[in-house]
């Protein structure tokens, strides 16, 4: 599946895209200080992993907040990173060789030209790594990307939470799914909510706390700058005061 297009003159709104501005920043780094180490397992090294922690500057996991759990940081306690790592792979912008990451001849052409890169990122972030190590549970996640955008496309026109897009895709009553089903919401949000909000095309609202905590969706600027959709012609314009 291949939904984005780009605007005529090129141009995309990405300065919700923190896949894009990781990425950038990695290619910076190895552009002005050479590959970066790997362990034995192929994991980048401590040094950069602290580096990463500090300059992608990531919402969720600040510096403060990874500190608080580790005295020393792993590639492993900084999801954004691990995932990233994936990705470069993925898409062929980075390699392994000799015990480094380091980039490829795509990532230094494409480091100039940010919406063909970030379109680059989003395929593979969104299309073709597996995010099913990162949940809890072994239940895959019933559906399709077309389904899942065409379907958030409508819901967060607005605001849309995690428990009313599992009742429009899977049924059941949004308070029920709330409270007892908190492995479809978490596999949700995991595979397609997370994914779409680093790729900059969803933003993530939090209030309360506790039990009370609810997180709404809504689409981006991006969104709609970079994604055609068979239901675009079911909306309609959004009301503001």
């Amino acid at each position: 599946m291949q939904p984005f297009h780009s605007p005529d003159d090129g141009a995309l709104p990405l300065s919700h895209a923190l896949i894009l501005k990781a990425a950038l920043r990695t290619i910076g780094y190895i552009e002005e200080n050479g590959p970066i180490g790997l362990t034995p397992g192929k994991a980048l090294k401590r040094y950069f992993v602290a580096w990463a922690a500090e300059a992608f500057d990531w919402p969720g996991y600040t510096v403060e907040y990874l500190y608080v759990f580790n005295k020393v940081l792993n590639e492993h306690d900084f999801p954004p990173l691990m995932i990233l790592h994936e990705v470069l792979l993925s898409a062929k912008l980075a390699r392994h060789f000799k015990g480094t990451l380091r980039l490829t001849d795509l990532a230094r052409k494409l480091q100039s030209e940010p919406a063909r890169l970030w379109m680059l990122l989003t395929t593979h972030l969104l299309f073709v790594v597996d995010h099913s190590p990162y949940t809890r549970s072994d239940e895959p996640l019933f559906g399709n990307w077309d389904i899942f955008l065409n379907v958030i496309n409508i819901e967060a026109q607005v605001a849309v939470t995690e428990e009313r897009l599992c009742s429009v895709l899977y049924g059941g009553e949004e308070a029920e799914i709330r409270h007892r089903d908190f492995r479809l919401t978490a596999s949700l949000y995991v595979h397609i909510l997370r994914p779409l909000c680093w790729a900059g095309l969803l933003n993530e609202h939090r209030t309360g706390t506790g039990s009370s905590r609810q997180i709404f969706y809504t689409k981006t600027p991006l969104w709609t700058a970079a994604l055609r959709l068979e239901t675009d012609r079911h909306l309609r314009p959004i009301t503001r005061h």
